[in-house]
């Protein structure tokens, strides 16, 4: 591989110049900085971007912090993620925080790659998490929190009682009337904060949580509910609305002749021929690219108070309620 002493040599130019060429901001002259492209081009040079680092005192690593990743809707938003971090000459580093209880050990972690910023995508990891990175003095962002109230961090998502409204103004205006509410953890704001926009229209459903976001977890619970099943339900997540649907199937009840169903996300599976759901839109992509800018502020200006910016949430009409 060629090295940057080869560069230099192969331009003219001093060392220095080079470095300064592939350092975003650096002063170079017109004319030296394409010499140093010209040679870098012929030479197949590449820069070393841990090498700069050492100079730059920045990595370019961010941490995309999750713990739902055996959520299907969570793979597109990784990629959203990826991408759109690599798109801004970032690079991801991937971390797995499932069953992990402490922040502090969490800070550890990702102090160890020197990270430049960390990216929280969960609903259902507690806010500790994102508030210890940040009194750590790691740009922090919180993807999918809860909004309102004075927030500790950057966040970035929908009006989760918003939500809960809609479905539940939804599930009415179709004529349904015993309504059941299908959630998430119980402890996960997201399940908390759609449970109260759902019985703010609805009255007071009494809840079923589901053990985790997954399909199995949405097949159970709603296997438990199949003694005196409601009309419909409102399904706190896609993949437990799959899960649902699964187990109404197979104990021989039609959706949405004998039972409807709504969810939430909009995940492309919930568009398949054969599981065609309606749900409440969550915009992944404009969640996402939202908390890459509210990143690149903070980059710029790591002291800026918290705020947070609301998307919102849409009905997406497919066939698991009637019309």
């Amino acid at each position: 591989m060629a090295s940057l002493k080869d560069v230099a040599e192969r331009a003219g130019v001093s060392r220095s110049a080079v470095s300064r060429t592939f350092t975003e901001g650096a002063s170079v002259a017109p004319a030296t900085r394409a010499r140093v492209l010209a040679a870098a081009e012929a030479l197949g040079y590449r820069p070393n971007l841990l090498a700069r680092s050492l100079t730059t005192r920045t990595t370019g690593l961010i941490g995309l912090v999750s713990n739902n990743f055996q959520n299907p809707a969570f793979l597109e938003i990784f990629d959203l993620f990826t991408r759109g971090l690599q798109e801004r000459g970032l690079r991801p580093l991937l971390v797995n925080l499932t069953d992990e209880l402490d922040p502090a050990r969490s800070v550890g972690l990702l102090r160890q790659y020197s990270v430049d910023g960390v990216i929280v995508a969960s609903s259902t990891l507690p806010t500790a998490f994102a508030r210890a990175f940040r009194e750590a003095g790691l740009p922090t962002v919180l993807a999918f929190g809860r909004v309102g109230g004075l927030p500790e961090v950057d966040v970035v998502a929908i009006d989760n009682v918003a939500a809960g409204r809609l479905a539940a103004e939804t599930l009415l205006s179709r004529g349904y009337r015993r309504l059941g509410f299908l959630g998430g953890p119980e402890g996960a704001t997201t399940t908390q904060d759609r449970l109260a926009g759902f019985r703010a229209v609805a009255g007071d459903v009494t809840p079923r949580f589901a053990a985790a976001y997954t399909f199995q977890a949405g097949r159970d619970a709603m296997r438990a509910e199949l003694a005196a099943p409601s009309e419909a339900y409102f399904c706190g997540d896609d993949v437990l609305s799959i899960g649902a649907l699964s187990a109404l199937r197979e104990a021989g009840l039609s959706v949405p002749g004998d039972v409807g169903l709504i969810g939430v996300n909009d995940m492309a599976m919930a568009g398949w021929d054969n599981i065609r759901l309606t749900t409440i839109r969550q915009p992944f992509a404009e969640i996402v690219a939202g908390v890459l800018d509210v990143l690149a502020e903070l980059l710029r200006t790591p002291d800026k108070a918290p705020e947070v910016r609301v998307f919102p949430c849409a009905l997406v009409e497919r066939a698991t309620l009637r019309r």
